[in-house]
């Protein structure tokens, strides 16, 4: 019996070694596959990797603003994709692209919020002031979440200086 007792040792010292590296491959493996890698990018290079805010970053361009958003942060963008654009009246964002210092830059800058509100934060009812200087009202209804009038379509896509929430409409300031 105690020959089977050492002989087990014996095993177990061998064994959990390769054990031990196998589980660390495998846990080293992880996060190459996971969303991790976004993190690493801020806001605008997250936005252009996407492939859906092509509209969004030539305004940010234009209205010089990519430098900002590249910035420590944290900020919180409600991001309207090409198709949220797409359904403003024909000729909108050629008129807001020829004076982005004007609208341009005021719209833009109310899709942004100083500091980092992840979809957790938000309450029915609960308004965020933007750094246009203008609130933003959030609603939940049936179970989705609202900014104005725009549904959040994907939330919580973190960035290394922020968060962005997908949304389905560009948020125009009041007046």
């Amino acid at each position: 019996m105690r020959r089977w007792m050492l002989l087990l040792g014996a095993l177990l010292i061998v064994a959990v070694p390769f054990v031990l590296a196998a589980c660390g491959e495998e846990e080293e493996a992880a996060p190459a596959a996971s969303p991790t890698e976004a993190v690493a990018e801020d806001i605008v290079d997250t936005a252009v990797a996407a492939g859906s805010f092509t509209t969004l970053t030539a305004a940010l361009e234009a209205a010089d603003l990519v430098d900002t958003l590249k910035g420590e942060g944290p900020f919180t963008v409600f991001a309207p994709t090409d198709d949220a654009f797409a359904k403003l009246p024909a000729g909108t964002v050629d008129t807001l692209l020829a004076d982005p210092k004007g609208d341009l830059t005021q719209i833009l800058t109310y899709h942004v919020v100083p500091g980092k509100v992840m979809s957790t934060d938000i309450t029915d009812g609960m308004t965020a002031t933007t750094v246009q200087g203008a609130d933003l009202t959030f609603t939940i209804k049936d179970g989705s979440v609202y900014v104005n009038d725009a549904m959040v379509v994907t939330a919580d896509i973190e960035t290394s200086n922020g968060v962005i929430h997908v949304i389905d409409g560009v948020l125009i300031p009041p007046k």
